[in-house]
């Protein structure tokens, strides 16, 4: 555990490494011209040798321990007028750049940005984020204590909670999604639920598979009848005493896709203990708003299975019966995850939250057009689209608004059956949402594609390589909102 606390002024601190911030070619945010001032020609000679010219995300280091109460100094670029987002990055820049000192020393909150102090704080908590479990030679962070300089303590204490409960909810998804496929089984996340909802005192229901019958989980149990490992559903509760609104989240839990008797080519496997990340985002925010206390009735909802191409395993041309009795023609395996999420949208619609928010690796076809840092968004109001849009933006995890056009539907029409669980190959994301669709009822609902952000391809900033635990924060921030303004509009 990482402590962190309010310090004094630059003058009556010390540590490892001390962190300001530069707004441009020699432009000294808060912090960094007193900094400047103390070491004249020796920093501004260095930059220029280095043509260090304060970008976004760029970090100089140099050593100052002869000249400042530090070892050394990171400058980290920032931007002329830099947003909450850019200053999570250069903060998660400069923490993986201080991964190896034990104090970290800060300025970054000083910027004038809303919300400044818990932005650098969770990119400085998520920078540390490492996945070593299964190496013999582990290198951990170092990162004991994280000072904030000229801090309200009151404030900090706030906000180092808020953060460190945001950070420690994103590690969870992360470690669920980097674990292999044969160490997440879906009772392995099963007991993970439970031991979530212990913690933070939710209710939980977990229905099993000789359940699935009576509960008319008809997707689930098609995608589940190849694999040897039993299924669930997990229903998590939070029911606080007087509730500002009911929001519903669901996730895809596939812990591994081998695409089924639609068999993926081996490539296409090698990343596909991912897509329970869905599965993961939801535990993930259940546990952080138990641990914020939110005052929001929240349901999160997780179908969790593998999907494999056993001897019982459906086929193309099975018609499946989700549990809100419309009928699905499989013609492809592969596109198994909307099958899942069919009876858990059903599931939770039935409820009538005000808002229901599903999380799915669903369609290679969103990254194609969106790239891998970048989810799709897609929803029955506007009112929900913006409520979810604003979340996000304010948590800054990125989102597109696309397109649903009812003259898409025919695109999923069945021969034999209500509709079908593919479509063209053109526009594959819409026409996934569009068969999501069919599963909330009138309910307000958005639907979150993360195939692409939800395993990060590089090390920048905040985010480490693999998992990444895209979107829990945005639906952290959507449930505070709600606590905060109502789930109305």
């Amino acid at each position: 555990m990482i402590e962190i606390e309010a310090g004094g002024s630059l003058d009556e601190v010390s540590g490892d490494v001390l962190v300001v911030p530069v707004l441009g070619e020699h432009n000294w945010g808060p912090g960094a011209d007193q900094v400047a001032d103390e070491l004249g020609d020796f920093l501004t000679d260095y930059l220029d040798e280095i043509d260090f010219q304060g970008k976004p995300g760029s970090v100089a280091s140099l050593p100052v321990r002869d000249r400042l109460a530090f070892k050394r100094l990171l400058l980290v670029g920032l931007g002329e007028n830099p947003d909450h987002e850019q200053l999570r990055q250069g903060a998660g820049a400069a923490g993986k750049n201080a991964t190896r000192d034990a104090s970290v020393v800060t300025t970054l909150h000083l910027v004038d940005v809303p919300g400044a102090d818990v932005a650098v704080l969770e990119g400085l908590l998520l920078s540390q984020y490492r996945f070593e479990k299964y190496r013999t030679e582990k290198k951990p962070s170092r990162v004991e204590r994280i000072t904030l300089v000229a801090a309200d303590e009151a404030a900090i204490a706030g906000a180092a909670r808020r953060a460190s409960v945001t950070a420690d909810a994103v590690n969870l998804a992360r470690d669920l999604i980097n674990e292999p496929p044969a160490a997440k089984s879906p009772s392995t996340l099963v007991e993970v639920a439970r031991g979530i909802a212990d913690a933070g005192g939710l209710d939980i229901t977990v229905f099993e598979p000789d359940q699935f019958e009576q509960e008319r989980f008809g997707g689930l149990m098609g995608v589940a009848a190849g694999s040897h490992q039993p299924a669930a559903m997990i229903v998590l509760r939070h029911e606080p005493a007087d509730p500002q609104g009911f929001i519903g989240i669901v996730g895809k839990g596939i812990v591994f896709d081998s695409g089924g008797l639609s068999l993926k080519p081996p490539s296409g496997m090698e990343t596909m203990k991912t897509d329970m990340s869905g599965a993961a985002v939801v535990l993930a925010t259940m546990q952080a708003i138990a641990a914020l206390e939110l005052p929001v009735r929240v349901v999160g909802v997780a179908p969790v299975t593998e999907n494999m191409p056993g001897g019982g395993a459906q086929r193309p041309g099975d018609v499946l019966t989700p549990r809100n009795g419309k009928t699905v023609e499989v013609l492809n395996t592969d596109a198994e995850g909307r099958l899942v999420l069919a009876d858990a949208l059903s599931l939770v619609a039935e409820e009538e939250p005000d808002l229901i928010v599903d999380a799915a690796t669903l369609t290679g076809a969103c990254p194609v057009a969106l790239g891998e840092k970048i989810a799709g968004l897609w929803g029955n109001t506007d009112q929900a689209i913006d409520q979810v849009r604003v979340a996000a933006d304010e948590a800054g995890e990125a989102v597109w608004h696309m397109p649903l056009p009812g003259y898409y539907r025919k695109n999923i029409d069945s021969d034999v059956a209500d509709m079908k669980n593919t479509g063209p190959r053109y526009g594959g994301s819409i026409n996934a949402a569009l068969f999501l669709k069919e599963f909330v009822a009138d309910v307000p609902w958005v639907h979150l594609d993360i195939a692409g952000p939800a395993r990060w391809p590089d090390d920048e900033h905040y985010q480490v390589k693999g998992g990444s635990g895209f979107g829990v924060r945005t639906l952290v921030k959507l449930i505070e909102n709600v606590a905060s303004n109502g789930a109305g509009p």
